[in-house]
């Protein structure tokens, strides 16, 4: 059972709109013409459009030909990165500082699809839900649509997500049963010293030389302290202090991400970054505070629907590309609150071997792979609700 004949035939519909979103990124919570151009879509569709779940979310449901108890809900997500773009192409970034590095419009365009071929067939009984979330980068739109009540306006027995995935060959999926993505965690650290004159360090404390050895010993966490048969990183990913080049600054902020699947490791890294800090900052007579927040938690997979995601996959690829066993990966993702709620899946698509990664300013979305995602999701729910 290959790509769906009809959803092949509308891949140029496909291929213009994900370029049309591609042009028009737009961040966490600020979707409002990606959310306008979704729901136009899903209305030609005749679809009826629930919208402001989250600010710009929106929810629309689908009632099969044939009567059915049964409800799963589909979901993709809108939102675009604070990266400048550094392509070329016609459907670069109009947006400067902004940009689809992740390739939620991609997905947003494969849920598009299958949402116009299975409101054209209805070749299924009881009723689907097409979620379409803001936010999924660091802000967990996903989280605020489940506090807004997603799940008790739109009921749903299971939920399933799918990303696209560079290093993966096109053509292919990958998925497992369990964590196959890591808990979003992340720390700021304000080491406090003294200022001076630079030519003088002797007359003050100097929170740069302590920010330093903080970072160098913070390494220490996951190949030290962390069981080798666990998973665990910290990365400090920001350093800001001073002002010029003859004086030492009063204080130094470091900010950077835990990730780790397990919640036992989860809490002893951050009770291993404050020690450290504060034993490495006092010993050189500086202090610090330190700001922890928890963002994601980790994107565990059910059995039951893993299975079902993959056997879906196989149908429409073959088996021998279908990886059932898949390498976690310590990316994070919000689509863990609504797996939090609801059994389900989280699928990963090949976007191409040689496609640039994942957040970096030279990422496209591969086209050649929107039909093959908006089948999947198009036999998933013919394969789920009979």
């Amino acid at each position: 059972m290959p790509i769906v004949n009809r959803i092949a035939d509308f891949h140029p519909d496909l291929t213009r709109w994900r370029r049309e979103l591609h042009a028009h990124p737009e961040t966490a919570f600020e979707e409002h013409r990606t959310s306008d151009f979704v729901a136009a879509r899903l209305e030609e569709f005749g679809l009826k459009v629930h919208r402001g779940l989250a600010g710009t979310g929106l929810v629309a449901s689908l009632e099969g030909k044939r009567s059915g108890s049964h409800t799963i809900a589909l979901r993709a997500d809108m939102d675009a990165l604070d990266v400048a773009e550094r392509n070329h192409f016609d459907h670069a970034s109009q947006n400067p500082g902004k940009m689809h590095a992740c390739g939620h419009d991609g997905h947003t365009t494969m849920l598009l699809g299958a949402a116009r071929y299975l409101a054209e067939t209805r070749n299924f009984a009881g009723t689907v839900r097409f979620i379409f979330q803001p936010a999924e980068e660091n802000e967990g739109g996903g989280r605020v649509m489940i506090e807004e009540g997603l799940f008790e306006k739109f009921p749903a027995e299971a939920v399933f997500g799918m990303h696209n995935w560079p290093g993966l060959p096109t053509g292919t999926f990958a998925v497992r049963e369990g964590p196959i993505l890591a808990a979003f965690d992340i720390f700021e650290l304000t080491v406090k010293g003294k200022g001076s004159h630079a030519a003088m360090p002797h007359l003050g404390v100097d929170p740069v030389v302590a920010a330093a050895q903080i970072v160098s010993a913070l390494q220490t966490i996951a190949s030290r302290m962390v069981s080798p048969l666990d998973s665990a990183v910290v990365t400090v990913t920001q350093i800001h202090g001073g002002d010029t080049w003859n004086v030492i600054p009063d204080e130094v902020v470091l900010r950077g991400t835990c990730r780790s699947f397990k919640p036992e490791v989860q809490a002893a890294t951050e009770t291993a970054i404050r020690r450290i800090a504060e034993g490495v900052a006092g010993a050189l007579g500086a202090s610090v505070e330190m700001r922890y927040e928890r963002r994601y938690p980790p994107t565990v997979n059910s059995a039951a629907e893993t299975i079902l995601a993959a056997d879906t996959a196989a149908d429409i690829v073959g088996e021998s590309k279908v990886n059932r066993d898949a390498t976690p990966s310590m990316g994070a993702e919000d689509f863990a609150f609504m797996l939090g709620e609801k059994p389900g899946c989280y699928i990963l698509v090949g976007n191409g071997e040689d496609a640039a990664n994942l957040h970096n300013p030279h990422y496209d979305f591969n086209d050649e792979i929107l039909p093959l995602g908006a089948s999947y999701w198009a036999r998933l729910v013919e394969r789920v609700l009979v």
